[in-house]
């Protein structure tokens, strides 16, 4: 007989659910900002407190993906695509209910065919296909990673860690700023134990893997009773299957049944004499559990070089793989540099003269595959070309989050191009450490108020990826929010939650990175200085043209002002450039050119003040000269070319001159 009531009640979830994601969807076109973010976070609450509801979300959004594909031909429609996209690879990690083949067959289908979209909206597509297929032939490994890998579990057969770092500008932090968003942040330490991550994971492989043969309760029982080292056993026999059913595809997935049916009767048959028999349910969390999260006040440009060096120094002493402990004691030495331990200097080391001397022209050759670490992300990201290396072996990730306007944007820039000039120089952390930066805007004023200069590359961002922008620059008011007294702490909680939840979801989708290009500025002063309100400066540039043809021009207005700002090539479609603007007393007389690179000097013994990243403490005054231009990558000088293997000869002509690029993190990214 047909359960007609149970019919009924499915077809109300789904059509609640189908409420739901048309609310997100119209979100993304809505002008007001408060409320963004919040459609997402409780469609991912309704999913949770309901995990049976994830089959019929994943319905939902098949049925959302295919009427897109109906209309693939509307640009505007693409923007759908990436909430829709992120929306159904968030349920999949997380969810414990069994997902029917034929319905994993529908997805892959929709995406297969979305990847004949424009880039970067097929990029996204093809991400999402990779990750459904792998956890259709896998059932439980993408949970599997990603706990793994943000809880930093001990494994042999799986070495991925990473560790989140949340860098904040205490220009925009007040103390009580502070103290609420580290309260809300850190929270999350409360939730990690690694024997019940161990045992959450082991549940969770064996419900997805033995669907219906699994005996999630009696298997949760004898977890709870079974030794800490037994259960670390049983979890390593479940990451190895998991990773070697990955590598074999869809002809091992019945080879890794036969191994979780195989874990499960050992796990069963384990001497339980304590067990209670009745039944307690499953230990299976219908949620990926948070990160660790360090939350740090920002001072100091180069606490970011150390706080990657401490993570993977200790990343390398608790290592179990030997080809990551068999590095060499010199390059140990430099990451003890990096740090500013001074048990390096020469002072505090015996001498010996003779040794001295023997190594005095001694030559040590250099790594060329590390070195060509430097130039793989600026060769992969080039139209048209082959990936370097098919896979990225590093198996540390450092996702950086910075929180604060356009000032904290500019300490962030100064810090990576010290590290990347560091790495140039001695190869130490590039061939360990894959660093993802991210950024969260926060303002020291109300929303309603915010100057848009100081948050403009937030609204670039938010222009170039409207999931961005709905998700994270919304962030701003509900952090704005906490800066005052919450009388109830129910709201104070859920916006604590929201926080939260949000930055994960950020840190776990937002993989696609905007680059925005960094410019060299060259500032020469004098020590005469005389004020004036308007003065007549000379002006060299290059001008930028439609036809790419580089005209080199000169003029010498009178201006009380000069703004320089950057617009890449994300928002330009075409090439990145720096718009200049004059302004006169008279505002009718203001003037504007478009140059990517440009030099400013003043006349007589006038002197300019020059201000970067709208930050008052970068303020240079008694400035004769300013020079603007493309900031160059270190990592691709001249010297790279012979540290290359011959075995594979590369255009290098291209990429030796490659403007530096900040990659800031987003949902949908650009290829330029």
């Amino acid at each position: 007989m047909v359960d007609l009531a149970a019919d009924v009640c499915l077809s109300a979830v789904q059509s609640s659910l189908s409420d739901d994601v048309q609310t997100l969807l119209k979100e993304m076109n809505s002008r007001c900002t408060s409320q963004k973010g919040w459609s997402r976070w409780n469609l991912e609450k309704k999913v949770e407190v309901d995990p049976s509801s994830s089959v019929s979300l994943i319905r939902v959004l098949v049925k959302e993906l295919e009427k897109k594909l109906k209309k693939i031909h509307k640009t505007h429609q693409h923007m759908h695509v990436i909430p829709i996209l992120h929306t159904l690879y968030y349920v999949v990690i997380q969810s414990v209910t069994i997902i029917p083949t034929n319905l994993y067959q529908r997805v892959c289908e929709c995406l297969l065919k979305l990847l004949i979209l424009p880039l970067p909206y097929s990029a996204v597509a093809l991400s999402t296909l990779r990750s459904i297929r792998m956890e259709m032939t896998t059932p439980g490994s993408l949970y599997t990673r990603r706990v793994i890998a943000e809880q930093n579990l001990r494994s042999k057969h799986f070495t991925m860690q990473e560790k989140v770092f949340v860098l904040a500008d205490p220009a925009v932090f007040s103390a009580q700023l502070e103290a609420q968003v580290r309260a809300s942040l850190e929270a999350s330490s409360m939730f990690r134990d690694t024997v019940t991550m161990e045992r959450n994971v082991l549940v969770h492989v064996l419900h997805k893997g033995l669907g219906t043969d699994c005996q999630s309760s009696r298997l949760t029982q004898t977890l709870e009773v079974l030794e800490d080292k037994i259960v670390k056993t049983y979890f390593e026999e479940v990451v190895e299957a998991v990773e070697q059913s990955i590598r074999h595809g869809a002809g091992g997935s019945t080879a890794y049944v036969h191994k979780l049916q195989h874990i499960q009767r050992d796990v069963l048959t384990a001497d339980t004499d304590d067990l209670n028999k009745t039944d307690c349910g499953s230990v299976c969390s219908g949620t990926v559990s948070y990160p660790e999260i360090k939350f740090i006040m920002w001072t100091n440009e180069v606490d970011l070089c150390n706080l990657l060096a401490n993570f993977t120094l200790r990343s390398r002493s608790n290592s179990t793989d030997k080809d990551e402990d068999d590095m060499g004691n010199s390059e140990d030495g430099e990451v003890r540099r990096h740090r500013g331990d001074s048990s390096t200097d020469d002072t505090k080391r015996p001498r010996n003269s003779s040794l001295a001397i023997s190594r005095r022209n001694a030559y040590r050759k250099g790594n060329s595959a590390g070195r060509l670490n430097l130039m793989t992300e600026n060769i992969d990201a080039c139209p048209g070309s082959s990936p370097v290396f098919m896979e990225d072996c590093r198996r540390r990730t450092a996702r950086v989050v910075v929180m604060g306007d356009n000032r904290v944007l500019g300490r962030l820039t100064k810090a990576y191009h010290s590290i990347r000039a560091r790495e140039s120089k001695h190869l130490t952390l590039t061939k360990r450490l894959n660093l993802q930066l991210y950024y969260i805007p926060v303002t020291d004023v109300e929303p309603p108020l915010s100057s848009p200069d100081r948050l403009s590359l937030s609204s670039l961002l938010g222009r170039t990826d409207p999931w961005y922008n709905s998700n994270i620059n919304s962030l701003r008011a509900a952090i704005a929010m906490q800066n005052g007294q919450c009388s109830n702490h129910s709201e104070s909680a859920e916006q604590n939650h929201f926080l939260l939840d949000t930055l994960c979801y950020y840190l776990r989708c937002g993989t696609k990175p905007v680059n925005l290009p960094l410019y060299s500025v060259k500032v020469s002063r004098k020590n005469l200085t005389v004020v004036v309100y308007g003065g007549v400066i000379t002006v060299k540039y290059t001008e930028t043209s439609l036809s790419k043809r580089k005209v080199v021009r000169g003029e010498a207005p009178m201006s009380c002002g000069v703004v320089v700002t950057s617009e890449p090539a994300a928002t330009t479609a075409g090439e990145d450039y720096l718009t200049v603007r004059f302004d006169r007393m008279n505002p009718g007389g203001n003037t504007k050119i478009k140059t990517q690179n440009i030099s400013i000097r003043t006349m007589e013994h006038r002197s300019l003040s020059v201000c970067l990243d709208k930050d008052s403490r970068r303020t240079y005054t008694d400035v004769q000269k300013v020079e603007i231009s493309p900031c160059l990558d270190p990592g691709c000088s001249i010297r790279s070319m012979f540290t290359i293997s011959s075995e594979r000869p590369l255009p290098l002509s291209k990429y030796l001159n490659k403007v530096l690029s900040l990659p800031i993190n987003t949902f949908t990214g650009v290829t330029l």
